[in-house]
């Protein structure tokens, strides 16, 4: 007679547990010990935050943040987002079903004029791929992907000293080798423009340079348009590869045109290279992560054909990526893009943006200098874009912390978006303090 089935259960379960009793320690130690996989540093600025976060203090002050507040220090929603996001919501047709793995072409093909220029003869000569990214990260990270793929084997990539924190661990996590090229001058707090040429020209031809076209992060410090010119010479004549990171198009300045020359320049000139797109900051988009990737070949009989070529290597590469791009981004912008009215309103917000920031800049400089604070202070407003790097040293931003609980990361960069009207004096006046302190 065959055992019931709650006895053989029961059975069965016995012998697991006496398995279980008698497993070695060894069989249940990890694979991945702290020799293998060590403990990593937290991110110095989502840590700056957090600790932010923590304080309690109801002064505290955060110049630290890579977001735009408004004058009450509070995120902003465009109110150009707020309407296209209507539009989408009132769309019967919408869905949610995937999107093309290049991104939707009206998405795509308007983020490559926005940069570019309409009448670019790069998108005139069909000599442009864009692919849609991860926000401007992404983009980054795509770029790195595809150069380490195919470009020059042993090519180094060459960084500003200093850079954008994630530009180094992005080409260094695909293969690529960084090496720096002097950008900053510590003593003038603007560019060592001379420095900078002599590092892009000592570079071994062919290396990848990686420019910031405005904005620069975290100095503020770009070159003009005509040492663009002189650079786009040197970089010619080495046979470089130009790489552009764009986080901040008409968030700089004000002017989507002004803030692009650099890049448009050199596709005249009729270089190949690569530009990475962040709508994060001039479309409030952080979390959102809308971005896009381009790709401009130089111009010759075959550069349709070298273009489709690259296109469906880039197609593979999204594929085993992300497969294709999140949509929803993409889709707000894309509304802007195409809508005539819409565009124009948002012109209008990247200058309350970029006007309110110019405000703070010449707050903080007015108020530093009456106050006779120690040093020059023309840099905070010669500079341009969302950061300042101010000149203050660790153990200054370390006491600024401490005893005034205004935050900023330890090379002395702030935020200008985190200054409004309510705290800009109390601010200048606590630099002020630090900086006589120290003298």
């Amino acid at each position: 007679m065959a055992p019931s089935t709650s006895s053989s259960s029961s059975s069965s379960l016995a012998r697991l547990n006496n398995i279980a009793n008698h497993i070695s320690p060894a069989m249940s130690t990890t694979n991945f010990p702290e020799s293998v996989v060590p403990q990593a540093p937290e991110d110095g600025m989502f840590g700056l935050t957090r600790a932010f976060r923590a304080d309690t203090d109801a002064l505290k002050v955060d110049l630290g943040v890579g977001a735009y507040r408004d004058n009450d220090a509070k995120p902003w929603v465009l109110p150009v987002v707020k309407k296209a996001d209507e539009i989408l919501r009132n769309n019967a047709a919408l869905n949610h079903e995937y999107g093309p793995i290049a991104g939707t072409p009206d998405f795509t093909s308007k983020a490559a004029e926005l940069m570019l220029g309409a009448d670019s003869p790069a998108i005139k000569e069909k000599r442009v791929t864009s692919v849609q990214s991860i926000s401007g990260t992404g983009a980054v990270h795509f770029g790195a992907l595809f150069l380490a793929r195919f470009y020059k084997a042993g090519a180094k990539v060459y960084v500003s000293n200093p850079t954008w924190a994630n530009h180094k661990p992005i080409f260094e996590n695909v293969g690529f080798q960084c090496v720096d090229y002097p950008y900053f001058d510590k003593q003038t707090r603007g560019l060592d423009f001379e420095g900078m040429k002599r590092g892009i020209q000592e570079a071994p031809e062919g290396s990848i340079i990686l420019l910031h076209p405005c904005a620069h992060n975290p100095t503020g410090v770009d070159p003009t348009l005509d040492q663009w010119k002189e650079l786009a010479t040197i970089i010619r004549s080495k046979n470089h590869f130009p790489f552009f990171d764009c986080a901040y198009q008409g968030f700089a300045s004000g002017s989507l045109a002004r803030d692009a020359a650099s890049v448009r320049y050199f596709i005249e000139q009729g270089f190949e290279l690569v530009v990475a797109q962040s709508f994060a900051k001039n479309f409030g988009l952080y979390g959102e992560r809308a971005g896009c990737f381009h790709l401009v070949t130089g111009p010759s009989p075959q550069a349709e054909a070298t273009i489709t070529r690259i296109s469906s290597q880039l197609a593979l590469l999204q594929r085993v990526e992300i497969s294709n791009p999140p949509l929803y981004a993409g889709r707000i912008v894309s509304t802007v893009l195409n809508d005539e009215k819409l565009f124009a309103e948002w012109e209008e917000n990247l200058l309350t943006m970029s006007n309110r920031i110019k405000d703070m800049r010449a707050a903080l400089r007015s108020k530093l200098e009456a106050l006779n604070t120690p040093g020059t202070w023309n840099h905070i407003t010669d500079q341009i874009g969302m950061f300042s790097f101010t000149g203050l040293n660790p153990d200054q931003v370390k006491k600024l912390r401490d005893e005034y609980h205004i935050y900023m990361t330890t090379n002395g960069r702030i935020s200008m978006a985190g200054l409004n009207t309510s705290n800009v004096e109390r601010v200048a006046e606590a630099f002020c303090k630090v900086v006589s302190e120290s003298q």
